[in-house]
């Protein structure tokens, strides 16, 4: 009897070893906050035109392929001009037989042969077919497409020989007759949209350029949401000191927002129960006891969470094995 009552009380001894959990414990401490919004998305240049023909009719010529840099004022695409060159002809015989027609009842006016309102249609007549001309004219002007700026080709959408309606694009370009004319276009949620305001400046990261990191202020805020995305877009002015990134690079910006702010900062691994913004921590009340304590998140880092403010009378809390803790838990503090 005597020999099993020291068993049982050996194995009551073991039990409550066990149920001991090893904890380690931290100040709460104060850094500052550097308050910035990390967005994504992809590089675009500040204009992008989609250059077409007045007129409808066949390609002739596409003289830059995709990809290609070009000068303002170079000769991009042409038409056949045949069709063209016939309707200016066309016009201009039109022009003369209205002008003989003129003359002739000026004369005939002036011998009271005509009366005034068959000189007047005379010259009306004129007039129509000299402004017909300059129509004719002015679309035989536009077969012809000129690069409005400095640029590059982001797409060519048709090629030479195809039959195209009036208005139709040809080429889809991006314009960098502008210094520093690369941006970098990204999505933000409403609340953020409202917190950026233009010229804060942001620092940006691209794929393509691993290790390099280049400054960007915000250029242009969109008024309305993207219906595809559901979120507002910034536009970031790149300054890329000479680097030319292609069209559609994915990058990363971080836009300072405001001054740097303090806040409480606590490991991510003293976390409990976080959901959105409210979450719990344990702190010690005693060598052996803890306690659960709520706190308001206001935002994470990589393995630090900053707090909105510290709670009242808590100076050190478990950053270690918090998940196994409840308030009847036994603690042993390790260092």
């Amino acid at each position: 009897m005597i020999t099993g009552c020291k068993e049982k009380h050996q194995e009551a001894d073991l039990s409550a070893v066990a149920d001991i959990i090893p904890v380690k414990v931290a100040t709460m401490t104060e850094l500052g906050v550097p308050d910035h919004i990390t967005a994504t998305g992809l590089v675009s240049t500040e204009d992008e035109a989609r250059y077409a023909f007045k007129i409808g009719g066949v390609i002739n010529r596409i003289l830059v392929q995709e990809g290609q840099f070009f000068k303002k004022g170079q000769l991009l695409a042409t038409l056949n001009a045949t069709e063209i060159s016939a309707g200016l002809t066309q016009s201009s015989l039109g022009v003369e037989k209205a002008q003989r027609d003129y003359n002739r009842a000026v004369s005939l006016y002036q011998d009271s042969v005509y009366t005034l309102e068959q000189l007047q249609n005379t010259k009306t007549a004129l007039d129509v077919a000299k402004k017909a001309t300059e129509a004719v004219a002015f679309n035989e002007r536009y077969s012809r497409i000129y690069a409005a700026s400095d640029g590059f080709v982001s797409s060519k959408i048709a090629n030479e020989g195809e039959v195209i309606a009036e208005g139709m694009p040809v080429l889809l370009v991006n314009s960098t007759g502008q210094h520093n004319s690369y941006l970098l276009k990204v999505g933000v949620t409403d609340r953020e949209w409202a917190t950026i305001k233009l010229g804060q400046l942001a620092k940006v990261t691209l794929d393509g350029y691993a290790g390099q990191q280049f400054d960007a202020e915000v250029f242009r805020k969109s008024q309305a949401a993207d219906q595809a995305l559901g979120s507002f877009q910034i536009e970031l002015k790149l300054r890329l000191n000479g680097v030319k990134p292609a069209v559609g690079m994915f990058g990363k910006a971080e836009i300072a927002t405001r001054h740097d702010e303090s806040a409480t900062v606590i490991p991510y691994s003293s976390l409990v129960e976080a959901d959105g913004k409210k979450a719990f921590v344990f702190t010690t009340i005693s060598p052996t006891k803890v306690k659960k304590v709520p706190v308001t998140i206001l935002k994470f880092d990589t393995d630090k969470v900053y707090l909105q403010a510290k709670p009242e009378g808590i100076n050190q809390i478990v950053v270690s094995n918090s998940a196994y803790l409840n308030e009847q838990s036994t603690i042993k503090i390790i260092k």
